[in-house]
């Protein structure tokens, strides 16, 4: 007659109480096993945090493409060009560096900004938000429309608590109209934040009379294509200006180096965690074989008085669980108290997932069933009389 499950586990944990230290050495391999993995996994989580952090203070992934050579030969033509001839693009745009560290009025208060013409497509490309207000439109764009867009670090400066929608301010003694709030994004790593005022690109290609474009924006649909479409608009640009100089750069060039240090030593350290997990079902395996040996006598009396092969087979694969799943336990519960510790020190993001923690206990209870079964197995085909002889 079939053992119930509860008997079951009630005999396996007799059974491995009865060999402490065996039990323990086993689980020690399964807690340097899964404790690799677990380890590997959070060190993966944390860094991947960090880096979506980082580019969430940003403006959105993008590559700028300009003509070193004097005047820029660009024009918004070229726009459309590219546009035809890129794959994996989202966005195309163009923008202009009007004035850095300008002086804009409102009132009697005064505050530095850096002032950028835009085109149409700019939050789209930037990924950036609209707070208050309203993005300009297309007839702001075509009747030349003297109005702006301000960020809030500007806000802060020169409105403080005021409402700056429809306000009117002054840039080098120009009339501008606030129609927009827009959210502060840095363009890359370390750079301070110090105020924008955004206006149309057609209204400073009317006031300065400047036909050319100074610099054309690409947002790609995926960060690991920006090398790609670098060299793509660059050939691109040259075939079209053969006698420019052209050149392209991207605001996340270090995080896409972070990106790929980070994949190199997670590679790494998972392969040191499998390593480890396949000594620790190494081991489970030898003493299963060494459990199974020994109690060769026990397994003949157990099958005599009615115990099935199945029994004595879920009893051994029972017990390699077991053990693995309290080293799992373990390892997993000091790599979340170590990692805890660590984040809190350094400021690091950090949530426990338990997405992440049922792939470390998963494997290690792969591991351990997997290294058990086949000593299982074999202490389930043995014949009771047999076995009962070898006592």
């Amino acid at each position: 007659m079939s053992l119930s499950i509860f008997d079951l586990i009630r005999i396996s944990c007799d059974s491995l109480q009865g060999n402490r230290l065996r039990s323990a050495l086993t689980t020690l391999g399964v807690f340097m096993g899964v404790t690799a993995v677990s380890a590997t996994l959070q060190v993966r989580t944390i860094s991947t945090a960090v880096i979506t952090e980082e580019i969430q203070k940003r403006q959105a992934p993008q590559i700028q493409a300009g003509d070193w050579s004097g005047a820029s030969q660009l024009r918004v033509e070229d726009v459309g060009y590219l546009k035809s001839r890129l794959t994996g693009v989202q966005a195309i745009g163009t923008s202009a560096g009007v004035y850095y560290g300008a002086s804009i009025i409102f009132e009697q208060n005064e505050g530095s900004s850096d002032v950028i013409a835009v085109s149409k497509e700019y939050l789209q490309i930037a990924g950036r938000s609209i707070l208050q207000g309203r993005f300009f439109s297309e007839a702001d764009f075509t009747r030349y429309r003297s109005v702006a867009l301000i960020d809030k670090v500007l806000r802060d400066k020169i409105f403080e608590e005021i409402n700056p929608i429809g306000k009117r301010i002054y840039f080098k003694g120009r009339l501008y109209v606030v129609i927009g709030l827009v959210d502060t994004k840095l363009q890359y790593k370390g750079q301070e934040p110090r105020g924008e005022m955004l206006v149309p690109m057609s209204l400073y290609a009317a006031l300065t009379g400047q036909r050319n474009i100074e610099t054309i924006l690409i947002r790609p649909q995926e960060m690991e294509e920006m090398k790609r479409l670098e060299e793509q608009v660059k050939q691109l640009l040259k075939q079209r200006y053969p006698e420019g100089e052209f050149y392209t750069w991207n605001n996340v060039e270090d995080i896409i180096e972070q990106k790929k240090t980070l994949d190199m030593v997670s590679r790494a350290l998972l392969a040191v965690g499998a390593i480890a997990l396949l000594v620790g079902g190494v081991g489970i395996a030898n003493i299963t074989i060494a459990a199974v040996m020994e109690r060769t006598p026990e397994i003949g009396l157990r099958r005599a008085i009615g115990a099935t092969s199945g029994d004595i087979m879920f009893q051994f694969i029972l017990e390699a669980a077991i053990l693995s799943l309290i080293g799992g336990v373990l390892a997993i519960s000091t790599v979340h108290g170590l990692t805890v510790v660590v984040a809190d020190r350094f400021k690091l993001p950090y949530e426990f997932e338990r997405q992440t923690a049922g792939l470390a206990l998963g494997s290690a209870l792969l591991v351990g069933v997997g290294a058990g079964f086949l000593p299982a197995m074999q202490a389930s085909k043995l014949d009771p009389v047999q076995a009962l002889r070898s006592r």
